[in-house]
């Protein structure tokens, strides 16, 4: 049976088109991970299905009386003044269930009275049960505590919801949509805030749900281990690849090689067909032949009617990012016996470590574990209670945080660099161009960037220095699948020090030379 489906959607928000005839259908019981490059249009067609936003032309449905659960990326403003506590927050899932059974209570306790109509009563009991037994009410307990455990939400159930973080916020949101079991849930980056045991525990959760899911993650593991099927957004159509995101990579690959034969081919044709009509029109000329001037016409004609083919690999730029770094000093950072923490909650106990030049080092570990911290300790933003943090000779950092924000979020991305870096508008224009901001593009404004384009602007910023000492904090959350591989390769082969936090297995496994875990 058919979930959801899009057909011909076309939508254009007055630049350039998002959608240009996109076209998919889900099926109950699939698994589906939409992907591609950030402004392709996914959330934009999150926003058709959900009906928040409407096609310019063609058409989208959803089952009848099917129910969504949604995960929006962006928390919305009003989370700030919600009083509920966590649990509370979590338990509206069971809203419907809980009125149901103080239903139950109610008609038992009036099947008790002496002059109760007991058939009727009965009756209505028989249906409300059923109803019950429907939502599964009795598995209720068992459900929130599997979930509550499975996202480590014990500690924050007396929380007050609002005093939370974002993240901390998602990781409730997800949970609670969770426990409503819709039919269909909707997913936006749901593995942004988790750490590596929560990511494990909600792909096992995925992969036994018994609704339909569909889901935009930049996850390529968490894609492969939860999907059964891909769909690829790009320049406005969908591509639909009956497999998981490996699968849809090499698929794709096979496509590409075949539409570029194919368009290699036509380009042949045309050729030919040009050099054709060349030759008969000069024959016509030189032996005043109106025949030849007849077929030379009809050879344009038919290539005014033939569908020319793109060049499949023309819109396939990736992201050319270029690290240079200058040597320092080999022993980049010693932390020897530092000790740092708030009123009864130590976070490091006579915690040493030392990096060396030319490492790339992973920490790895839980949310609040202290990897964030150790981090500002290391930048200087806060200072250890007990024990050194030393940096070595001539290393200079270079820090990207995970909430990224500009001086003056007002500004255009151009006006943004040129504050930073002392160039000319055509030398901020050439170096802005390589990471995605070309044309009209360097005019929008900071407080508008999607979270990859803040990544890719303050990296476009970042390697005009001379740093020799990277650091970056969830580099990868808000950056889309391609950008993701090409800012691995560059780092790569960056020569100088990188450490970095990261819950991205891919990113994780083929950068870091070392990991440090770090635990409560």
């Amino acid at each position: 049976m058919i979930e959801l489906s899009v057909n011909d959607g076309h939508k254009n928000f007055g630049f350039e088109p998002v959608l240009k005839g996109a076209s998919f259908e889900i099926y109950t019981g699939e698994r589906v991970g939409l992907v591609g490059k950030n402004g392709a249009g996914k959330t934009t067609l999150f926003n058709v299905l959900l009906g928040h936003e409407s096609l310019d032309k063609g058409a989208v449905s959803s089952r009848k009386n099917a129910s969504i659960g949604y995960l929006e990326q962006i928390h919305n403003d009003t989370d700030k003044e919600n009083p509920q506590s966590v649990a509370e927050v979590l338990k509206e899932a069971f809203a419907e269930v809980f009125a149901l059974e103080n239903r139950l209570r109610t008609l038992e306790l009036e099947m008790a009275k002496d002059n109760a109509d007991t058939e009727k009563l009965l009756r209505e009991y028989a249906k409300v049960q059923d109803k019950f037994t429907a939502l599964d009410g009795y598995g209720i307990d068992e459900d929130y505590s599997r979930i509550v455990r499975g996202f480590k939400l014990e500690p924050l159930l007396n929380a007050s919801f609002a005093t939370l973080s974002g993240g901390e916020k998602t990781i409730v949101k997800l949970a609670s949509i969770l426990l409503k079991k819709p039919d269909i849930l909707l997913l936006d980056e749901p593995t942004n805030h988790l750490d590596i045991s929560m990511l494990e525990w909600l792909e096992a959760f995925l992969v036994k749900y018994q609704g339909t899911v569909l889901m935009i993650s930049h996850d390529r593991h968490f894609l492969d281990k939860t999907t059964t099927k891909t769909i690829l957004i790009e320049r406005g159509v969908c591509d639909v690849y009956n497999g998981n995101y490996s699968f849809h990579l090499e698929e794709r690959e096979r496509r590409l090689v075949q539409e570029f034969n194919e368009y290699k081919t036509q380009e042949r044709k045309i050729e030919a067909m040009k050099a054709a009509i060349k030759r008969y029109r000069q024959w016509g000329n030189e032996g005043d032949n109106e025949k030849f001037f007849i077929k030379a016409k009809e050879l344009e004609k038919r290539l005014e009617k033939m569908e020319i083919l793109v060049n499949p690999k023309a819109n396939n730029r990736k992201l050319s990012l270029n690290f240079s770094a200058e040597r320092g000093s080999n022993d980049v950072l010693r932390i020897s016996e530092m000790s740092f923490g708030y009123t009864n909650k130590p976070i490091f106990n006579a915690f040493s470590m030392n990096l060396y030049y030319g490492e790339k080092l992973c920490l790895k570990g839980p949310n609040g574990a202290g990897k964030s911290t150790l981090f500002k300790l290391i930048l200087g933003d806060i200072k250890p209670q007990s024990g050194s943090v030393v940096l070595g000779h001539s290393v200079n950092i270079g820090f990207i945080p995970q909430e990224i924000t500009f001086a003056n979020e007002k500004a255009s991305v151009l006006e943004t660099f040129k504050q930073e870096i002392i160039c000319t508008e055509g030398e901020a224009r050439n170096v802005l161009a390589k990471y995605y901001f070309v044309g009209d593009a360097v005019f929008k404004r900071a407080h508008n960037l999607s979270g990859g384009e803040k990544v890719l602007l303050k990296l476009a910023m970042l390697m005009q220095k001379n740093i020799n000492f990277l650091m970056l904090d969830e580099p990868t959350n808000h950056i889309d699948i391609a950008s993701r591989e090409v800012l691995e390769e560059a780092l790569l082969d960056f020569r100088g020090t990188l450490m970095f936090i990261s819950h991205d297995r891919y990113f994780v496994e083929r950068l870091a030379g070392r990991l440090i875990e770090v635990v409560r």
